[in-house]
């Protein structure tokens, strides 16, 4: 067919082709242009001060520099610095070294329930973006008790997440309640399951079903952490986390510096099992990129 039978002279034909061309550079300078962002590391060393009835402390240092140093090895863009269950509600040294990485990172803070809405917004001027609650081997928290209510009234005012580590059994009924208070909900490491049931507890199946509100999300994050099942769950997991959150609502971390499993873990093999987890480029740097908004990169 020809140019006139087209419709089209030789110089709509062309701009046409142009217009094309632009569209397709633009897009692949859009996909180039994607963040790799690890959601889950820890920094610290031990001249810092330890929490009280810590369940555990590392005998090692890993300061901000050699994490920083993990992300340019590893071709990461981006961090975030989950405040270490050892050091408490001390967020001064996650302060810090939000603030020595100038955007690059941003922050989880650990704190009471009684902080001040002023304290809040202290951390989040220097880049955190939410709270973290670590429950493993702790009680539940009473989310209706008066404190509680005012803290997730502010995460949810300054448009926090709260990050969540417990088992899947008590994830499913703890993360509604948080749901109730308007707070977005990160659930860590894959949601931990019972170990000795993977993907069949009824628990996991249950935070299967928390994809539908589009306001949690998940870490795919340190299979280790799940026992022997470990990678073999991870493999399993993966679809049908995906099926039900999307892959925009999935997020990698590192776990660097993969405290009580230093010996076994590096973070080069666990970017590495990312490969393996997910083959397909595109789905992999979607992945990588989805915490963009979530962590306000």
């Amino acid at each position: 067919m020809t140019f006139a039978q087209r419709g089209l002279t030789r110089r709509q034909f062309g701009a046409g082709l142009a217009s094309l061309a632009t569209v397709v550079a633009t897009t692949a300078r859009s996909e180039a242009a994607l963040p790799d962002i690890d959601t889950h590391a820890h920094v610290f060393h031990r001249g810092l001060k330890l929490a009280p009835g810590r369940r555990y402390a590392p005998d090692y240092d890993a300061p901000l520099p050699l994490y920083l140093e993990q992300l340019d090895r590893n071709g990461m863009t981006n961090g975030v610095l989950v405040q270490p269950s050892f050091l408490g509600t001390d967020n001064s040294y996650l302060v810090e070294c939000l603030k020595q990485a100038a955007g690059r990172l941003r922050g989880i803070a650990v704190v009471d329930p009684t902080i001040t809405a002023d304290e809040l917004r202290a951390l989040d001027r220097a880049g955190a973006v939410g709270i973290r609650l670590n429950l493993v081997g702790q009680p539940l928290p009473d989310l209706a008790a008066r404190e509680w209510t005012a803290l997730l009234a502010n995460v949810k005012a300054m448009g926090w997440q709260v990050e969540v580590q417990r088992n899947a059994s008590d994830l499913a009924v703890l993360a509604p309640q948080l749901l109730d208070h308007g707070v977005t909900v990160v659930l860590d490491h894959y949601a931990l399951p019972d170990p000795k049931l993977g993907i069949a507890d009824p628990g996991f199946r249950s935070v299967l079903k928390l994809g539908a509100t589009k306001n949690v999300w998940v870490k795919i994050s340190a299979p280790y952490r799940n026992g022997a099942i470990g990678e073999d769950f991870a493999k399993a997991a993966y679809p049908l986390l995906r099926d039900a959150y999307g892959v925009d609502r999935l997020l990698w971390g590192s776990d660097w510096p993969h405290t009580q499993f230093e010996a076994s873990q590096s973070y080069q093999k666990n970017r590495q099992f990312l490969d393996t987890l997910i083959s397909e480029a595109s789905e992999r740097a979607q992945v990588l990129a989805s915490p963009r908004s979530l962590f306000r990169f």
